[in-house]
């Protein structure tokens, strides 16, 4: 019996998170994204579609290269012109100018504090013996030192407010030049993400055509069903997680249906790259899964599917106990786990949660101190026909949940879509999703 799985999470994902870059990043912003109706949201893209939506990444990817240099070299002659030794933008030559103010500000009291100290030994150098008309020019001289030094006092003090001032504009235009460029930068790498991610989806999809059709005629059946009442949720996974500890967690598999199910898998893997988002680290990370008819810790395998739930009769659940293992050299970063549960039945019938449960959270340096870590929370399911995705924003420790029609999702052109591309962790989204549909599927066909 095989389980055809659907390529749609990645799919989706490869096809229109592209146009959602090109649509609101600045360094796209003379693209807009193609419109999608709803029948080409609910399809399987043709390997054309995906061969096309591969070329239309590589060019935002090569577009975002492109920019990023012009930003580079716009920054510097921006920063050139800010700098308040020798800039020429409006906002240097005030502060500038203000400062040198500040500075004869400050010269001009020191002067006048100078001028009140010298009038009063003046004055208490007079004698018994000095005239009325001395001591009157003395004190004379003293009132008008001390009026002096406090006008001077007055005007450093407006001075040293107006440097203050003027220096803070100039410092938040440099801020907003380097953020600025910082767009250009995460665009770049944004699209890089989308990019590795429409190349794979290219690639496995060519493969499982070929796959396909080495099939044996009556062999290729129909998609798996969708069985709302399948369901996988988490306890105890926090959203921070630190190099050289360990992680114990569970996962309540519920068959809340009217059928039994002879054999439900569940699957469980983790994806994570440092805090460029480019570099996978998950080859640090160590997985085990215990139940209660296989008690002994066990190494999730290649596939990442856990068998030891079993069958489940209608109205029953089974828990997974999970530890996850970080080795003291993985990097600073961030990471998913991929929740979800399958079932198939020794009549040919077979189906998956109709949704994908994605948990992200931080990863922290060996020795880091987490701070107030929370427990990751289940997002409700989507239901089918509900194209969209939702992300809950960088390492919320909440699930993103997605599906329609079969075990994965397929995604629409959506803000929401938008939202995961420009995220920190864009890379970890997208290559987690290539991998997890890479080998469901691989599992599904060899079941």
């Amino acid at each position: 019996m095989k389980i055809r799985r659907v390529l749609a999470t990645a799919v989706a994902l490869a096809v229109t998170t592209p146009a959602a870059l090109l649509s609101v990043s600045p360094a796209y912003a003379d693209a807009k994204p193609a419109a999608q109706t709803q029948d080409q949201q609910k399809s399987k893209p043709t390997i054309k579609e995906l061969e096309e939506a591969a070329a239309e990444a590589q060019k935002a990817y090569d577009k975002a290269v492109k920019a990023e240099a012009a930003g580079r070299v716009e920054l510097d002659k921006t920063l050139d012109d800010l700098s308040e030794v020798n800039g020429t933008h409006p906002l240097a030559v005030a502060s500038a100018a203000a400062k040198q103010t500040a500075e004869d500000a400050a010269a001009a009291k020191t002067a006048a504090d100078q001028a009140v100290t010298e009038a009063k030994a003046a004055l208490d150098a007079l004698t018994e013996t000095a005239t009325e008309e001395e001591r009157t020019a003395a004190e004379t001289a003293l009132s008008e030192a001390e009026a002096t030094a406090t006008a001077a006092a007055t005007a450093k003090t407006a001075a040293d407010t107006a440097a203050a001032e003027a220096r803070e504009k100039l410092d938040d235009a440099r801020v907003a030049a380097v953020r600025a460029y910082g767009v250009l930068q995460n665009a770049a790498k944004d699209a890089l993400a989308v990019k590795v991610a429409a190349d794979a989806a290219l690639a496995k999809a060519i493969k499982e055509a070929e796959e396909a059709g080495e099939d044996e005629e009556g062999e290729e059946g129909g998609d798996c069903e969708p069985e709302l009442d399948l369901t996988a949720e988490v306890t105890g996974l926090p959203d921070k997680l630190v190099a050289g500890t360990s992680t114990d967690f569970s996962v309540r598999v519920t068959n809340g249906s009217d059928r039994h199910m002879d054999e439900v898998l569940t699957y469980v893997s983790v994806y994570a790259t440092d805090t460029s988002g480019l570099k996978d680290t998950d080859k640090f990370f160590r997985l085990q899964w215990s139940t209660k008819s296989a008690p002994k810790w066990q190494n999730a395998d290649a596939d990442n599917y856990i068998d030891g739930v079993g069958a489940l009769k209608p109205g029953t659940h089974a828990d997974i106990k999970l530890r996850l293992t970080l080795d003291k050299a993985t990097p600073a970063g961030n990471g998913v786990a991929f929740i979800a549960a399958d079932f198939f039945n020794e009549d040919g019938t077979c189906g998956g949660a109709p949704g994908l449960d994605m948990y992200e959270f931080d990863v922290k340096a060996a020795g880091s101190k987490p701070g107030r870590a929370e427990d990751a929370k289940p997002s409700k399911t989507t239901k089918p026909g509900n194209t969209g995705t939702t992300p809950q924003g960088s390492a919320s420790g909440t699930p993103v949940t997605t599906g329609t029609n079969g075990s994965l999702a397929a995604t629409g052109s959506s803000s929401a879509t938008t939202s995961i591309a420009l995220a920190g962790g864009a890379a970890v989204l997208l290559g987690a999703a290539a991998v997890f549909v890479v080998r469901r599927r691989k599992t599904g066909a060899d079941a």
